[in-house]
């Protein structure tokens, strides 16, 4: 079992049903050929809430996205996912 959880999403993203909308289209992505932003090797709906709980990803609307501090950021950056 992943040990990303929703509530790390919803940090990021405060609708639970844009946060499945993000997630299924990030999903579709891969599965055309797009690269993950994050290094991991976990399944892909498992890497699609990894990048949107990082900030990767963000939705269309700005203003539903809280954006990550800069210490978040530079954690962000530094973090390799472990496989779950």
């Amino acid at each position: 079992m992943a040990r990303i959880t929703v509530e790390d999403c919803q940090e990021r993203v405060n609708n639970r049903f844009l946060l499945v909308q993000m997630a299924i289209k990030r999903v579709h992505q891969y599965r055309d050929g797009y690269e993950p932003q994050i290094n991991t090797r976990n399944k892909e709906c498992v890497t699609a809430l990894r990048e949107i709980a990082a900030g990767k990803v963000r939705p269309d609307d700005e203003s539903l996205y809280t954006p990550l501090s800069a210490s978040e950021l530079e954690a962000a950056a530094n973090r390799d996912y472990p496989e779950d």
